[in-house]
């Protein structure tokens, strides 16, 4: 099937906001058929519109997503005459492009973000499609640029439209790594030298700012008079850029959210180091840095060599605002292990809660305790692998008991592995995921797993910096790096930092136990907080790790303090999210039109334990929202606590309900959170409306 057809354009588009002007869009995917879940796939969307906002400059909005709703990749075209702002700077986008990818969409789907990036990217083509008159000649325009195979010279329909946009397409070819620009101009023999740059573009989903991003410092460095390549470390796939490519670079710009992979094949190299977006609107701002600053370091050859040591600390490779503090590195680093170990946490935790689920309809209600029997021998063997029967209940029950206690066995070894990544990349892993494991091992828990992770990862990176002979560079990243970091990071956790962590944790872990009426009320006011602090950071996220890993540990009991504590979190991190939704329900005028859009969301968000519900009113707001949300989760996170609710699942919310021990306490809890919050944040912005004497104007009151 085509991406985009005429049922999936709409030239006519109005909307009060981009949230109703997405679903507008979204609802021609259900029509056409490629969409099996329209609720489903707006909240896929609406998630990724939270971690960066998708409108770009020159007013273009592509909200985007992968979901498991859509049925192939598609593209559908709104075109709005007032304009719809979409979070850019300049304005408010008027060409909209929806992507919408498969959860599961294979690389040659994906290849057409990279192509429809660059599309974007191009006048011509944004023009064509303004001056389009009906919904056949924007898929002629569409298909032109974007498909799936790629567009022969005869099949050029966008050409009628616009002369130009053909030349325009061979200009925006990407240049193959390794290779010089194609059909680039040579520079003027009056201007500098022509420089060779290189450069690695990422965003968070990557899917459509990494090959904008891409897009746009191809162009700025051919206007420039200078060749580049760039590595997409995207959806589509990644082929690195070629040894010699980078040994030739005069200069490296990092245009990226997340963390480069193989960082450390640019050591020595000048580098400009920025988010992805700032590629997108200000190309031609960094291929100046990245030429003045490859300048200065042809003048001072020592300089390279003082970098390459790691000696040279220089702040002037970067402007003021893409320094970045020690606190805020750490955070990185803790969030990276956090973020690759939650689907281990995800996976494993409902299988085991589906398999104490099952038990307890086959053996009653000791079939939690009852099911490891079946699952595993007193050697900790695989009973299941020769007992199992596709008849018995109590056969599946134990087999997801073994697969979910399998997936909970990588939890601190996963932890560790990925800060250690974080922090030295590749080098990295061996020694986290080792020292991960012997933590565990050694009943070190959360806290093992955040040492050897950091541990790992500063030796790591120390070993990587060695200056070596050339002979032994070669068998540096396969032998030497993880050989020592492995040795040194296991043998001090082993021999130094095992035993004091450990027994932190026998003593932290017997205190929870022996916890019970004011100190577990203590204990779930403070986790409570942490879960409504930064609603999905890093706060939220260490406090949602402690509650994960302590659940791995609980076993097959029924009453561990470790189940309470998950009840605990996860009732606390839904409080924000129903009280905001709750808050724009009996309060709307005290809220935005886009407010009381994402209130309705925020309803089904809370319900499903995802925090980041509440994020638009917080940046909005951050002040009164956060004041109110720590109070209102500190409640329930106290109260849940106190009342011995225990929960087997580490996510679900309101689903997940019937593997709840005292689901009622659980229940009662969360509403008085959330009636809690809600009071108080009317009452902050009530308070403010009156001071500012705004009682009549619907417009949003902030800090």
């Amino acid at each position: 099937m085509a991406l985009i057809t005429e049922s999936q354009v709409v030239l006519d588009l109005t909307a009060p906001d981009r949230h109703a002007a997405t679903r507008t869009l979204a609802e021609t995917l259900v029509t056409t058929g490629r969409s099996t879940d329209l609720e489903a796939f707006l909240e896929d969307v609406r998630a990724r519109e939270e971690v960066m906002a998708t409108g770009l400059p020159g007013g273009i909005g592509i909200p985007h997503a992968r979901s498991a709703a859509i049925t192939e990749p598609s593209l559908v075209f709104g075109r709005s005459a007032e304009g719809i702002d979409w979070g850019a700077k300049d304005g408010p986008a008027t060409l909209i492009f929806l992507i919408a990818a498969p959860e599961g969409g294979g690389e040659a789907h994906m290849q057409v973000l990279p192509k429809l990036a660059k599309a974007l990217m191009d006048k011509t083509f944004r023009a064509a499609l303004d001056a389009a008159t009906n919904e056949s000649e924007v898929v002629d325009i569409v298909n032109a640029r974007v498909a799936l195979d790629e567009p022969t010279a005869a099949a050029a329909p966008a050409a009628a439209t616009s002369t130009t946009a053909a030349s325009a397409t061979a200009a925006s070819t990407t240049t193959p790594p390794g290779s010089d620009a194609q059909g680039e101009q040579p520079p003027s023999s009056d201007g500098p030298a022509p420089l060779h740059l290189v450069a690695v573009t990422s965003c968070p989903t990557g899917i459509a700012h990494t090959y904008m991003a891409a897009e746009a410092l191809e162009i700025a460095a051919k206007e420039a008079g200078h060749t580049i390549s760039v590595e997409t470390q995207g959806s589509a796939g990644s082929k690195p850029l070629s040894r010699k490519d980078i040994q030739r670079a005069d200069a490296v710009i990092f245009a990226h959210d997340l963390e480069i992979r193989d960082k450390g094949r640019f050591a020595g190299k000048p580098t400009v180091d920025v988010g992805v977006k700032k590629a997108v609107s200000d190309a031609p701002e960094l291929v100046q840095r990245a030429t003045k600053l490859a300048h200065e370091w042809a003048a001072d050859p020592d300089r390279a060599a003082a970098h390459a040591a790691g000696a040279d600390a220089d702040a002037s490779d970067l402007d003021a605002d893409d320094e970045v503090s020690t606190a805020t590195k750490v955070r990185q680093w803790l969030m990276t292990g956090v973020s690759y170990m939650i689907p281990f946490v995800a996976a494993g935790g409902i299988l085991i809660a589906l398999s104490f689920m099952l038990a307890q309809v086959a053996l009653g209600e000791q079939g939690a305790i009852e099911i490891t029997k079946y699952a595993l021998d007193a050697e900790g063997k695989f009973n299941i692998t020769n007992s199992f029967s596709p008849l018995s209940l109590t056969s599946w029950a134990a087999l997801m008991y073994v697969m979910g206690s399998a997936a909970f066995g990588f939890l601190v070894p996963i932890l560790s592995g990925y800060i250690a990544y974080a922090i030295a990349d590749r080098p990295g892993l061996v020694p986290g995921i080792v020292g991960g494991w012997i933590a565990a091992t050694m009943g070190a828990g959360f806290l093992g797993g955040l040492a050897t992770g950091f541990l790992a990862g500063f030796v790591a990176r120390w070993i990587s910096g060695w200056t070596v002979p050339a002979g032994v560079r070669g068998i540096m990243p396969v032998v030497v790096i993880p050989l020592l970091s492995t040795f040194i990071t296991a043998g001090l956790f082993i021999t130094v930092l095992g035993r004091p962590i450990t027994w932190l944790m026998d003593n932290l872990t017997a205190a929870l136990e022996g916890m019970g009426g004011g100190s577990s009320l203590v204990l779930g006011l403070i986790l409570g907080a942490m879960m409504g602090f930064d609603l999905g950071g890093p706060v939220n996220k260490v406090a949602y790790a402690f509650a994960t890993t302590g659940l791995a540990t609980a076993g097959a009991a029924t009453d561990a303090i470790q189940l309470q504590i998950m009840a605990a979190v996860m009732a606390a991190g839904m409080v924000a999210p129903l009280a905001m939704a709750l808050a724009t329900t009996v309060r709307p005028r005290l809220f935005t039109e886009p407010e009381r859009e994402n209130g309705r969301a925020a309803w089904l968000l809370g319900a499903s334990f995802i925090s980041e519900g509440a994020i638009p009113f917080a940046a909005a707001d951050p002040i009164r929202v956060m004041a109110s949300s720590v109070v209102g989760s500190a409640l329930t996170g106290g109260i849940a606590l106190a009342a011995g609710v225990t929960l087997r699942a580490p996510h679900g919310g309101i689903w997940v309900l019937p593997l709840m021990g005292n689901f009622l306490m659980f229940v009662v809890a969360l509403v008085v959170g959330v009636l809690v919050m809600t009071a108080i944040v009317v009452a902050l912005k009530s308070h403010a409306a009156r001071t500012a004497g705004a009682h009549s104007d619907p417009q949003r009151v902030t800090a």
